[in-house]
């Protein structure tokens, strides 16, 4: 984060010691026991699931409902975890939304779908308490690397070493987890969940983890290819997009990674430094988590502004409808054309734009918004990819020989938690089939 030091406007305690706890209380509570019962009698248990197939980890929905319906949560949890082995996670972050339950009958017949969600929630916490449910198979002798302990590699990790392969996850960072440890809003993952559930993956052992070990400073791809039966690449994406404009060299202009990776990693929220008054530039999920914890930490004035219509945001309805009840203002249809300052930010000049065919123009009305904080949320991407992959559109496109990706750095996909799970999952069966000749 940027340095309160360098930029007055960004101090640290702007509330009441208690408002911080609150603020970041989880902001969707659990189902008791109960409650589970009754939102599992809702569903009609359809037999072609569209639910079903609106998960990208194609999870068995109606079954696993019903074993909850059945109390019976601990088979709904391992129906879940067959699928979806970060399913703890992903019932928490996940866009339900816009997935599961917009395809859910319900839904479509009532308004108010199942909330599939909640009780993937349920299922997931309540068997966690209860250990690890699968059984590591015989030893095949084989080693497998998986670059990168986020979402895609641990998936990856876990379903090798399942089914008996030895694995050894390489992590740049100081905690596994990825994006679910460092790059989710705190109030979506409360109480150390993200390295709980790590910590409960691995209990399925045959799985070492490596952490400060990142490709291209400690090690070559080159290196895992000579030394292990197969690679599996999930490295995310670690460059940031600027937004090149006049002005992005002022103090109190920073990424709004940066920014959710030090709040979920801070101990005490008093003592992080926001802005009084907030911009962040971008419309996916990164920049509503950005903007919505600057208003808990005290900020007075948030606003996310994003160059094209609402309805070309990545962050969902919900999350955006989440983001204003918050009192975060979003602007739409407006691109920066300045950051103005001397030494330190004071405002952003905007400029109004149209989309004509796909293509945006910049109108000649603009606007001024004061800002002495600002958070670029306008996208990542890979770097420094390594020798031997063939890039497409920024991504990995291609790899050698006994080298998968998967993930956000791989082509394709949807940049959710979820779609990297299943990327891992199946790239580890199509390691497996590989490395028994099949």
């Amino acid at each position: 984060m940027t340095n309160s030091k360098l930029t007055p406007g960004i101090v640290a305690g702007r509330l009441p010691a208690p408002d911080y706890e609150r603020n970041f209380l989880d902001h969707t509570p659990p189902l008791e026991v109960h409650e589970a019962r009754v939102a599992a009698d809702r569903c009609y248990f359809c037999h072609d699931a569209p639910c079903m197939t609106a998960c990208p980890t194609a999870i068995d929905i109606p079954l696993f409902i019903r074993q909850i319906a059945t109390a019976t949560p601990e088979a709904a949890a391992k129906t879940i975890w067959s699928q979806n082995i970060l399913g703890g996670i992903c019932a928490r972050v996940c866009p339900t939304e816009t997935l599961c339950e917009q395809a859910c009958v319900r839904e479509v017949a009532e308004g108010k779908p199942v909330e599939i969600g909640r009780l993937q929630r349920f299922a997931t916490d309540y068997a966690m308490e209860k250990g690890h449910p699968f059984v590591r198979e015989a030893s095949t002798g084989r080693r497998i690397a998986v670059v990168g302990a986020g979402p895609a590699g641990l998936a990856c990790a876990h379903r090798l070493a399942m089914k008996g392969h030895d694995v050894v996850i390489f992590e740049r960072r100081s905690k596994a987890g990825g994006l679910n440890e460092f790059g989710i809003a705190s109030y979506k993952s409360t109480g150390g969940f993200a390295q709980r559930e790590v910590d409960w993956l691995l209990q399925i052992g045959g799985i070492e983890l490596r952490l400060g070990a990142e490709l291209g400073r400690d090690f070559a791809l080159q290196d895992l290819r000579e030394e292990y039966d197969a690679v599996f690449l999930g490295v995310g994406l670690q460059g940031v997009n600027l937004l090149g404009t006049e002005g992005e060299d002022l103090a109190g202009i920073s990424n709004a990674v940066d920014f959710i990776a030090e709040l979920r990693q801070a101990e005490d929220l008093s003592v992080l430094p926001v802005g009084r008054d907030v911009v962040v530039i971008g419309g996916g999920m990164t920049a509503v988590d950005a903007a919505v914890q600057s208003r808990l930490l005290g900020a007075e004035n948030v606003t996310i502004v994003y160059r094209r219509g609402q309805d070309q945001m990545s962050a969902s309805a919900h999350e955006q409808e989440h983001a204003t009840s918050k009192g975060v203002r979003i602007i739409h249809n407006a691109a920066p054309l300045r950051l103005i300052g001397k030494g330190q930010v004071e405002a952003v000049e905007f400029a109004y734009t149209a989309d004509e065919g796909g293509r945006l123009r910049l109108l000649p009305e603009t606007f001024t918004l004061r800002a002495d904080q600002v958070l670029r949320a306008i996208g990542q991407r890979l770097t420094g990819l390594p020798d031997g992959i063939e890039a497409r559109g920024g991504k990995i496109g291609a790899a050698p020989a006994r080298v998968w990706a998967g993930g956000d750095c791989a082509a394709g996909g949807e940049d959710l938690t979820v779609t990297a799970v299943a990327e891992g999952r199946d790239a580890a069966e199509a390691i497996h089939l590989h490395l028994c000749g099949l």
